[in-house]
């Protein structure tokens, strides 16, 4: 899911986890109606005119294939999107038969048993074969796929390029390197940060912990345990702490920034740098428009990219609908490689498949830094609905700030491997 809606899915499950799992049917009804009105759920958006546009036109094509269906789109507005999916599960005959879902919404909604298990029908489908093994893990919950990747969301290195033109520097190849330009930036142009990053950024840490070899957590069989205080995550959390305590960004400025933040202090122009998604680039344009190039976030070592969060949303067919074939035609439409095409023109989000990637790289050079950072590997959080209360609670953010403080890395990633596990743990 993306970035700027990291709290909104917080509150979702955390409303989750507070009341418990919503008791629903626990196998699929016993009908599948080949006729009728197929119920769709998709996300409203600021601008809804594009998408409605492209979804209009798969919803007449599906419906002149489909004789004696109508699908009933819904726009439901995201802010909302708990109440109605918690109602949903409670209550199966106001549940739609297809649903937007946020991937990192997944989990609990997965516990709740809302939402149909896809595996041994996706193969059924040919273009299956070409969804890209990152995105589709976004799609499993303990090795089980329950919805189809409709976009992916990764975010890269953002850089003004009069500024680097002025002081001579290239983009950096390492994380070191970096850190190095960030702070020289700082010290040569003391009018702009040398980057916008946030103590509240933790989608912007997550690639430093990995890229260093760490993880946020590991899977011992049905259990999760954080690793959040491993040397190596600890490496990576000094690395993103030191880009605001040595100044690059200032701590009074940066230590409570977001992501949203970041980047419209990049496209205000009152910074370097900062790590932002294919899906900031419209505010990028509308403040540096001409002025700024993007590179793939790079990692420790020359020539690597740090992996980056995978973000994105699913299309997921509901367990209690009674029109599952229909529902997962449906899916596959929408979800397909030629409305996936559609989908980027209109809203510029970013394919799941690998070969329209390559297309979408190949005739959008400003896309193509995205897509290697896609190729270069991507990771995920937890599959496991105890993720949305470790977000809720802003265990990341909290620790980024606190080491921005003064807090040993040990002593703050301990505090949160804690926090963690007791999320894990029920408690």
């Amino acid at each position: 899911m993306r970035a700027g809606k990291a709290i909104i899915v917080a509150a979702v499950a955390a409303l989750l986890t507070a009341c418990g799992p919503p008791q629903v049917q626990q196998t699929g009804p016993a009908v599948d109606e080949r006729t009728g009105t197929l119920r769709v759920w998709l996300f409203d958006e600021a601008n809804r005119a594009p998408k409605q546009a492209t979804v209009d036109e798969a919803v007449a094509r599906f419906e002149r294939e489909h004789p004696g269906v109508e699908v009933d789109v819904q726009y439901i507005a995201v802010e909302t999107r708990s109440e109605r999916f918690t109602g949903a599960f409670n209550d199966p005959a106001s549940a739609p038969d297809v649903a937007e879902v946020g991937n990192t919404d997944l989990a609990g909604y997965v516990a709740a048993g809302g939402l149909a298990d896809v595996t041994e029908k996706l193969p059924q489908w040919p273009e299956s074969a070409d969804l890209s093994p990152s995105a589709l893990d976004t799609a499993r919950v303990e090795g089980k796929v329950f919805g189809v990747p409709w976009y992916t969301g990764v975010r890269a290195l953002y850089y003004r390029t009069d500024v680097f033109d002025e002081l001579g520097l290239q983009p950096p190849r390492t994380t070191a390197e970096l850190l190095a330009t960030a702070q020289r930036i700082r010290s040569e142009r003391p009018d702009l940060y040398g980057i916008a990053t946030g103590g509240k950024y933790h989608y912007a840490l997550m690639p430093f912990i990995w890229a260093a070899g760490g993880d946020l957590a590991r899977q011992e069989g049905q259990r999760w345990v954080s690793t959040i205080d491993s040397p190596e995550a600890q490496r990576g959390i000094e690395t993103y702490a030191e880009m605001i305590t040595s100044g690059a960004c200032p701590p009074e400025q940066c230590s409570d920034m977001t992501g949203s933040q970041s980047v419209q202090a990049f496209a205000s122009g009152k910074a370097a740098m900062t790590i932002g998604g294919d899906f900031n680039r419209k505010a990028v344009d509308a403040g540096v428009a001409g002025k700024y190039g993007v590179v793939p976030l790079p990692g420790d070592a020359i020539g690597s990219t740090a992996p980056a969060f995978a973000g994105g949303n699913l299309l997921s067919v509901l367990k209690s609908s009674q029109r599952a074939t229909l529902a997962r035609e449906f899916v596959q439409l929408l979800a397909g490689k030629e409305y996936q095409r559609k989908m980027y023109g209109a809203m510029g989000n970013l394919p799941t498949f690998i070969d329209v990637q390559g297309e979408v790289a190949e005739h959008d050079p400003a896309a193509a830094p995205f897509v290697m950072t896609l190729r270069g590997g991507t990771h995920f959080v937890p599959a496991t609905e105890a993720w949305s209360k470790i977000d809720a609670q802003g265990v990341l953010p909290t620790m980024v700030q606190q080491v921005v403080r003064g807090t040993p890395v040990s002593e703050a990633s301990a505090q949160a491997a804690a926090q963690m596990d007791a999320a894990f743990e029920g408690r």
